[in-house]
């Protein structure tokens, strides 16, 4: 019995929805991935030393680059026993999976069948779509 998989993914969470036969099971990851917050009275980014200005950006971005290369981890980490992968949802994350997939140097990337845009969705939504995609 093939175990068929459908992910829809955003930065905030990924929903995992697993077909294998009559039965079927929703997973959910939820991201640590921060976003910048910045306040009216904040001034310019960074903070003072004393004379010193430091630029918090740079530091910001690479720990934001790390947090998302640790939820795409986790996310590929629960699909090694899949026979069949579908991606979908808004933004880019859904590419980042698929390139890390591809990075990763494993056979999930044989058991990708498409990548697609899709918009918000409701769980219930996401299980329909990937009902529809492998029937």
């Amino acid at each position: 019995m093939k175990k068929q998989t459908g992910i829809w993914i955003d930065s905030k969470k990924a929903i995992i929805v697993t077909l294998e036969g009559e039965n079927e099971s929703i997973t959910e990851i939820i991201s640590d991935i921060e976003n910048p917050v910045h306040h009216d009275n904040e001034g310019n980014k960074g903070s003072f030393f004393g004379n010193q200005h430091v630029n918090s950006e740079k530091t910001f971005d690479e720990r934001k680059k790390n947090q998302t290369n640790t939820y795409l981890k986790d996310v590929i980490t629960s699909l090694q026993e899949s026979d069949e992968l579908y991606i979908f949802g808004p933004a880019e994350t859904k590419n980042k999976l698929q390139q890390k997939i591809n990075e990763e140097k494993t056979d999930i990337a044989s058991k990708l069948k498409l990548v697609e845009t899709a918009d918000s969705m409701t769980p219930n939504q996401i299980v329909a779509q990937v009902k529809k995609f492998y029937n």
